[in-house]
């Protein structure tokens, strides 16, 4: 049976992107770093058989990261030009003889962000660990959409209908071709994902499957949150789908350097045993952790620093691509 695995459901590895280039990272590099390897290191260290591979883009940066990670994680260098490897490599599936990549066109999210490497890091890295792949000949990013393991998918109009990535295809259009390469029947249709987000709304800071028809939303408490329409829009329109909704705690309103930054503990990783959920030193920090643990209770769920990651745009879901095990 062809299916599209839950985040949940086991894995065989995970992918996660190592920060390195300067010019992507004037300031807080060494910092995101860091924070990188310790979500590797938690990763690794859950002992449940899933192999953690980071990602660099050159020797230098191997070096780096071979300091500040476990010896049980894998270093590898394979060029790329931003680090988000959620979007840019393949998504897999589970297929007949195990994982079956799906490998979308990428063009730097609408174009605002094309670098030297990023169209072809997913094939090459799926050629490196031998396993199958098929070119997608149409935009998709992997953070831009969340499965629940059976059959239903969840996205966001802003950005998997934005002109800026299929140009001309309509919604009946772009539903068929995610049914198709995923193997899913339910699209639940968002409409805007968060503000400041340059991924034009990626569905992965905004709503995320946590049990199969059950998606957690997050819900302003304060009275400046700058997404909190978006979030009860959202959950108006997953409950009027079908979906059971869960609300959890927004990071509110969350500055760098003076402007809106999309901080959003949605944007969590769940591994074999642990689940990673991005902390920013704000006033939820400690409340998202013990409410998504209680969503994950077979799972240890731990808070790390995302702090210097976010000011790339992201956090450990956006960075990491998981490969499913297949039994």
């Amino acid at each position: 049976m062809t299916r599209w695995p839950a985040e949940w459901e086991p894995h065989q590895a995970v992918w996660i992107g190592f920060p390195g280039d300067p010019a992507e990272w004037p300031v807080g590099r060494e910092a995101a770093q860091r924070e990188v390897a310790a979500f590797a290191n938690a990763i690794a260290d859950d002992g449940a058989g899933e192999t953690v591979v980071l990602v660099c883009r050159d020797v230098a940066d191997a070096d780096v990261a071979r300091g500040l990670v476990q010896s049980c994680v894998d270093v590898v260098v394979e060029p790329f030009g931003d680090v988000w490897l959620r979007d840019s490599a393949p998504v897999f599936i589970a297929g007949p003889n195990g994982p079956d990549g799906r490998n979308f066109r990428f063009n730097g999210w609408g174009g605002k962000y094309e670098m030297a490497g990023d169209k072809d890091v997913g094939r090459r890295l799926a050629k490196r660990f031998d396993l199958p792949v098929s070119d997608q000949d149409w935009i998709l990013e992997g953070g831009a959409i969340d499965g629940d393991g059976a059959g239903r998918l969840i996205t966001t109009a802003q950005c998997v209908l934005n002109a800026n990535r299929n140009d001309g295809l309509g919604k009946e259009q772009v539903a068929e071709r995610l049914r198709d390469a995923l193997a899913v029947q339910d699209i639940c249709w968002l409409g805007d994902g968060l503000v400041a987000d340059h991924t034009d709304g990626h569905v992965d800071n905004l709503a995320r499957f946590v049990a199969p028809n059950m998606v957690a939303i997050p819900q302003a408490d304060t009275a400046d949150d700058p997404n909190a329409e978006i979030f009860d829009d959202a959950a108006t329109r997953a409950a009027a789908s079908g979906l059971q909704v869960v609300r959890l705690p927004s990071a509110g309103r969350y500055e760098v350097d003076g402007d809106i930054a999309p901080a959003s503990y949605m944007n969590f990783y769940i591994g074999n045993r642990v689940v990673t959920v991005p902390q920013y030193g704000a006033a939820n920090d400690s409340k998202a952790v013990d409410q998504i643990a209680a969503l994950f209770p077979d799972h240890k769920v731990i808070g790390l620093s995302s702090q210097a990651l976010l000011r790339g745009g992201g956090s450990f879901h956006c960075i990491s691509q998981q490969i499913p095990r297949i039994d």
